[in-house]
Order: structure tokens, then sequence, then C-alpha cells
């Protein structure tokens, strides 16, 4: 009796888990969300008022934070459009705090940091996991959304700042945190990484390795609408 009230249970946690599996497919649709918003940002306040672009971004997060938070369970088109103005919003906080506040690029990358590890801090102190199989609650949702928010802030500082201040170039900074975005994978298949730590960094490299500016020849708003097309295909 009670192994089935456990199994029921179980089956009812999965069920209402508000974030997709962590596959290669994942992995794929995170990696073309982050391109499309970085470049969607970048036209955004390039041609029109930045403070308005900034509102824009902000109201197209909130709108779909809201979204995300009425439904029960995981629905994709919803919590991809979530990550698209994350990606959008994140971009647009860490472009502000150095372009308008004048913040360098290692301080931010140092106030996303501590902020990302505040969150964790309480996140594990309130519930004790950070695991994201784990996400049936709202206020553990509200721990991952603000975890995610932070790490796209963090990640645009980190790669703008490897770029630019440490004289790394775009595409130099880029091949690097490929390889730190591999690394953990491969820590967790040879090594046995923790599951939770490998995801997180990973999570965080894919924003840094983005933290570029748009292919040589094209427009933001032509990488914006191909990126676009592929993940929707």
């Amino acid at each position: 009796m009670n192994q089935s009230v456990s199994v029921t249970r179980k089956r009812g946690r999965r069920f209402l888990t508000k974030v997709p599996e962590i596959t290669l497919y994942f992995w794929i649709v995170k990696l073309l969300t982050t391109a499309m918003g970085e470049s969607t940002s970048d036209y955004l306040v390039s041609h029109i008022n930045s403070y308005i672009a900034v509102m824009l971004g902000a109201v197209g997060f909130i709108v779909a934070l809201i979204l995300q938070f009425s439904v029960r369970k995981y629905v994709a088109w919803i919590y991809w459009l979530l990550v698209v103005m994350v990606a959008i919003f994140g971009t647009m906080v860490a472009d502000v705090t150095h372009i308008v506040l004048g913040v360098p690029y290692y301080a931010s990358t140092i106030a996303f940091a501590i902020i990302l590890t505040v969150v964790f801090t309480t996140w594990y102190r309130v519930e004790k996991t950070l695991s994201i199989h784990s996400i049936y609650t709202r206020r553990r949702e509200m721990f991952y959304w603000a975890a995610v928010l932070a790490t796209f802030a963090m990640g645009t500082a980190t790669g703008d700042m490897t770029a630019t201040t440490l004289h790394l170039g775009y595409m130099d900074s880029a091949m690097l945190f490929v390889v730190l975005f591999l690394l953990p994978a491969l820590g967790y298949w040879l090594f046995g990484l923790n599951d939770i730590f490998a995801f997180w960094f990973a999570y965080v490299m894919t924003r840094a390795h983005l933290a570029r500016p748009s292919p040589i020849g094209l427009e933001n708003h032509t990488v914006s609408a191909d990126w676009g097309m592929a993940m929707v295909l």
C-alpha cells in the first residue's frame, strides 16, 4: 500500500515538473534560444531608444513569466518563450550595467556571480536541493527562474570580459567557452562529476559562449529570424 502511494506521488511529481528533460535536444534548443536572445537584444538596443528597448524587454519577460507560472505542468512553447525573454532581458541587464552605468565587465561579472551564489545558497538552504528534476512547487520554480536569469546576466558579462577586457577577442573567447561547456559533460561521463554542478556550470557557459557580435555581414534582425526558424524546426 505504502509503495503504491509512493509510486503515485512520484508519478504526480513527474507530471507536474515544470522543466523539460535534459537531453541533447535540450542543449540544442538552449543554444538556439540564447543566440536568438543575444541578437534580438542587440537589434532592439541599437535601433530604438535604449531605455524603451529595456522596458520592452522587461515587459516581455514579465508576460512570459506570468504565462509560465499560470500553467501546472511543462508546456514546451511557454517554457521556451520564457527562456528567450530571459535571454533578451538578461542580455540587456548586463549591457546596461556596462554601457549605461559604466561598470567594468570584471566588476559586473563578479557582481552577477555573487547574485547567482546568493540564489543558489538560499535555494539550497530552503529546499535542500538544486536539482531541476524537482521543480514541482511554486517556490522551487521561483528559485529556478531566478537562477536562470542570473546565469544569463553573468554569462553575458563573463563572455564580454574575456573578449574585451582580457583581449581574447570574441572568436577566441567563444572557443574557450565551447571547451568549458564540454568539460562538465566529460567529467560527468568519465569521472562521475555531480550532475547538478555539471548542469549549472554548462548552463552558464552556453551564455558566455554566445556573448559575441552577430556573424560578419549579417544584421541582428536577420540573425534573430534565422535562429528563430532553426529553433522551430
